[in-house]
């Protein structure tokens, strides 16, 4: 049902491109409920059909209710079944290889604001989490599809409602589901506290300076926290340390780049923070065990 492997795409010569959070025509911005035909229209709309990989600047969330659906997810491929359900975090690369295929689906899209604080927090806790598609069981399936119809129903109907409680209403059938999705991702979030301000502090400085700088005391001096609470704060969260974590979100980023753009492998070490070709293909070849251009040479079609 599920398998894992690596997956190349149409290549773009400065790399994968973004695609927007843009609100349905009509409604108020905050979350879109469509089915596959829905987002497929969307995309083509946007200039970025399904076929083409894309990095949504969104969450998208994909109940599949009946029927088969592939797509690829940063180099894992997934084959969908009814009752699974996917979910991509923004600034993943997103790929549907066959398109929308015959499937019928239920897809939320949302950007990050729009959840309340508290969901926001809980999806945060759950963001690095390797498993991100989901198949409950019997039970849980038929309670999350009651909460994910009531809020096609409410979705749809716009006028019912003054626009703030319509809204208001909208935010609080998707935490629901969004609180039942974290849980099942990661059950330790059912015990868990969180990983604590410190690692999400340097979550997103890594995200705004893993180009500029792979230095754990340059995050530590920026953020007024000791390297050793960076690391402690990390390994609580992922079970890792501050560097490696640093050094996995470069390899994937460059991995990203040498799948999904013509660049060549020396620019791609420099999108990255590496001065020197030779230092980036050292840092791939630790990490990969090959060279970046053998390992972009694994993903052509």
């Amino acid at each position: 049902m599920k398998k894992n492997g690596q997956l190349a795409a149409g290549r773009r010569e400065t790399g994968v491109p973004t695609a927007s959070y843009h609100p349905m025509a009509g409604r108020p911005p905050g979350l879109d409920v469509l089915d596959l035909p829905g987002l497929a229209a969307r995309a083509t709309e946007h200039e970025l059909p399904l076929t083409v990989p894309v990095r949504p600047a969104f969450h998208l969330i994909v109940a599949l209710r009946s029927g088969r659906l592939a797509c690829s997810v940063d180099f894992t491929s997934y084959e969908l079944e009814a009752g699974d359900w996917l979910w991509v975090w923004p600034g993943q690369v997103l790929h549907f290889p066959d398109g929308p295929g015959a499937g019928d689906a239920t897809v939320l899209v949302f950007p990050a604001g729009f959840p309340r604080s508290a969901t926001n927090d809980l999806i945060r806790d759950a963001e690095h989490t390797l498993n991100r598609l989901i198949t409950p069981d019997a039970v849980r399936q038929t309670a999350l599809l009651r909460v994910l119809d009531a809020l096609l129903e409410e979705h749809a109907d716009l006028s019912g409602l003054g626009l703030e409680a319509y809204v208001e209403t909208l935010r609080d059938l998707l935490s629901v589901i969004l609180i039942r999705l974290v849980h099942l991702i990661d059950p330790r979030q059912r015990t868990s506290p969180g990983s604590g301000e410190p690692f999400h502090r340097f979550r997103q400085a890594v995200e705004e300076d893993f180009a500029r700088t792979h230095r754990v005391e340059d995050y530590a001096a920026r953020l007024g926290y000791s390297s050793r609470t960076l690391t402690r704060a990390t390994r609580a969260a992922l079970g890792c340390g501050a560097k490696r974590y640093i050094d996995d979100r470069v390899l994937l980023e460059a991995k990203r780049l040498l799948v999904h753009s013509a660049l060549p492998p020396a620019t791609v070490g420099e999108r990255v923070g590496f001065a020197y070709p030779t230092a980036f293909s050292a840092f791939f070849r630790q990490r990969t065990g090959m060279t970046p251009t053998e390992f972009r040479s694994l993903t052509k079609p």
